[in-house]
């Protein structure tokens, strides 16, 4: 029995020493041929440290990463472009004993090879990671499951800039209270992927002032209290407008809406700056942000105010949205 013992662990130790060679063999090809994603991947698990670990010696280093932006960056969901996010590279290449300008060059090679990048729509898991992050900043702002109010009206204006950024946005809203006591009403809004929700300012411009506000760096959610000059009894409205100004990512190519529950209006208007006109413009639907699109309608561009719309007369749940084409 302790030979039998004695020769598992030789075993053990000997695949243990396998494992490590094909790990260090595939960095090394990474390396070489890349892409930047790949290598990234490779030298994190031939250091065996998990994101948090990495994470933690960027910090050592004087940089701030997100865990979910480390997780993207070696899948290839996305590429730092950042010079912050240059500068984690660099930290990177030192932390996972990598060659100076390893990484650095493959993301010049990845830039020269892809050209100009379209940017993509929010994919479901990014909806779903600030799903989960949305529910942390609430709970943080102690916000009930129960607000206490209804959205009967939604008008929602929102500009794109002449670096065809998300510029802002702003809404007048209308509720309902069906219960008594209700004195404030929490708006979120979720940037374009690269924003900087802590460079993002709020606006309560009618019937409402700026209370707590609170974001996350990583998935680009701010979630923002607006505070009532009264308290709401049950069956009472409130008419109150308030806006979030952005322009921190990079090319907006749609804006969407999601909603949890039926019924109340809601409007959407997209208005271009007039040296940035989209080429074409539609509408569409989503029952779920796991549910492929539908509901595609062309809309056109009005010649005056460069602006596209859609009206929900009365809301279901699900996901309603206006995109957009450029040259």
């Amino acid at each position: 029995m302790r030979h039998a013992t004695e020769h598992a662990d030789v075993a053990a130790v000997t695949d243990v020493a396998a494992v490590a060679d094909v790990a260090a063999a595939e960095l090394e090809s990474a390396l070489r041929g890349g892409p930047f994603h790949v290598a990234l991947r490779a030298a994190i698990a031939a250091r065996g440290l998990p994101l948090q670990r990495v994470q933690h010696h960027l910090t050592r280093h004087g940089v701030k990463v997100g865990v979910t932006s480390l997780s993207y960056w070696q899948q290839g969901a996305r590429r730092p472009q950042r010079p912050e996010s240059l500068r984690a590279v660099r930290a990177l290449e030192e932390i996972l004993q990598l060659p100076d300008e390893s990484l650095i060059r493959l993301l010049a090679r990845a830039d020269e090879q892809s050209g100009p990048r379209r940017p993509a729509g929010r994919s479901y898991r990014s909806v779903v990671e600030a799903s989960g992050v949305l529910e942390r900043l609430l709970a943080e702002l102690e916000v009930p499951r129960d607000s206490g109010v209804h959205t009967i009206g939604h008008h929602e204006r929102v500009r794109v800039g002449a670096c065809r950024e998300l510029l802002g946005r702003e809404s007048q809203q209308i509720v309902r209270a069906h219960k008594d006591g209700v004195d404030r009403y929490v708006a979120v809004h979720h940037g374009d992927p690269g924003c900087a929700p802590e460079r993002m300012g709020v606006r309560a411009l009618e019937n409402c002032r700026s209370g707590r506000v609170r974001w996350d760096r990583d998935t680009g959610v701010l979630v923002a209290e607006l505070l009532f000059d009264t308290r709401l009894r049950s069956g009472d409205t409130h008419l109150f407008r308030y806006g979030f100004d952005d322009g921190t990512a990079g090319v907006c190519t749609e804006y969407v809406r999601g909603f949890r529950s039926t019924g109340g209006q809601y409007a959407l208007q997209v208005r271009f700056d007039e040296r940035a006109l989209p080429l074409r413009c539609h509408r569409f639907s989503q029952h779920s942000a796991a549910a492929p699109r539908g509901g595609r309608q062309n809309l056109a561009l009005s010649g005056l105010h460069r602006s596209v719309h859609l009206v929900e007369p009365r809301v279901r749940t699900g996901i309603v949205g206006i995109g957009w084409d450029w040259e």
